[in-house]
């Protein structure tokens, strides 16, 4: 039978009230325009014929109650179903706080949003006849309750998912989770600076879904646009609507009687709200202004272990360098770059590995494998 629907994508919106917001000099996320954004977002998408709407986490700023209420009611008045997953700034701490939300909170302000089983934070629901999402958890906390530096599947969740693969064989499965599953960045996994963004037991959840026959997973956390793919498995992660370039995804999905399937990508940009008419300059050069010292780990630490003095001299000509790694399908020309530096930035940018052009990060039709 044949197959044919329409989603969006909005990732890290970082919901903040004005009330909320804290400042901090070397903040990166522009949680002033959250509200706004996630508006202009809204507004765009209501002429648009979706299904559903998928957040792949961090909601809020930092897991604040007002934050979240507010998030609730808002998402309650849009016409098509939204499904939700807990980011790292949604639940900071096991236990809720007086600031904060805990871990069992999370599902009760979200139980409209895929939420049927309260008593767990993670959930599977059919979205559609013969579509099913699974959304997953990837929040762990050590034995004290506070949030691991990376993400975590915890055992009984894997057995669940486990039970919930074996059970969805002829359906059309989506699997949305917080932390990413495949590198997006090259070396991400053994970086001290990549790995805070990856899960970490990657190599228990990967087998269960190929196995499955799950092709299409959907992450955020790291604030980029990027498609990447790893033994039939695509994963989509979406920027951050608070981080330059303010993205969001239209993505339609379809699957002809022979079974042959494809997805569609489109991706948009907010490009100015109330007090930002210039959103898109504003943010790079906001961002630009405050990655030096991100840059500065990067050229330090391995695999190039530059000396400091020489990484010092090399960082102003990266000022945007992450924000074009954050708004996709960038290719990064470092000629000029001794070898060795210039051909670890260039394998940041959008390149196979022959080192050619792969634009896939913001508009692609994907070739699925047949049904």
């Amino acid at each position: 039978m044949s197959l044919k629907f329409r989603f969006a994508i909005l990732s890290d919106p970082h919901i903040a009230l004005p009330q909320t917001i804290w400042h901090h000099p070397k903040r990166f996320h522009l949680v002033e325009v959250s509200i706004p954004a996630l508006e202009a977002v809204l507004e765009r998408l209501s002429h648009v014929d979706l299904d559903f709407l998928l957040i792949p986490g961090d909601l809020t700023q930092h897991g604040e109650p007002n934050n979240h209420a507010w998030l609730v009611q808002r998402l309650a008045q849009l016409p098509y179903p939204v499904y939700v997953i807990p980011g790292n700034h949604d639940v900071v701490e096991r236990e809720a706080t007086a600031q904060t939300i805990g871990l069992a909170d999370f599902p009760r302000y979200y139980q409209k949003f895929g939420y049927t089983d309260l008593a767990q934070p993670y959930y599977t629901c059919e979205v559609l006849p013969g579509v099913r999402l699974i959304g997953l958890n990837s929040n762990g906390f050590d034995l004290e309750g506070k949030q691991l530096h990376s993400g975590y599947l915890d055992p009984d969740q894997l057995e669940w998912l486990q039970q919930v693969l074996a059970a969805s064989r002829d359906e059309l499965l989506l699997v949305m989770l917080h932390h990413n599953v495949l590198e997006h960045l090259p070396g991400q996994r053994s970086s001290a600076l990549g790995r805070r963004y990856m899960l970490e037991n990657s190599n228990e959840l990967l087998p269960l879904l190929q196995a499955a026959g799950v092709q299409l997973l959907f992450t955020g956390h790291l604030h980029v646009q990027d498609v990447t793919q790893h033994q039939g498995l695509y994963e989509i992660t979406t920027g951050s609507l608070v981080s330059y370039p303010h993205p969001y995804r239209v993505l339609e999905f379809q699957q002809d009687d022979a079974g042959n399937c494809w997805l569609q990508i489109e991706s948009g940009r907010v490009t100015q709200v109330p007090d930002w008419s210039d959103l898109l300059h504003s943010s790079r050069e906001w961002m630009g202004e405050r990655s030096s010292s991100f840059m500065l780990k990067l050229l330090t630490h391995p695999p190039l272990n530059l000396p400091h003095a020489q990484a010092e001299t090399i960082v102003p000509e990266l000022r945007y360098f992450w924000a074009d790694i954050a708004n996709g399908d960038a290719v990064f020309d470092f000629s000029h770059l001794p070898d060795p530096i210039r051909r670890f930035l260039t394998n940041f940018g959008a390149v196979d590995q022959e080192g050619k052009p792969q634009l896939i990060d913001n508009f692609a039709t994907l070739k699925l494998e047949k049904a």
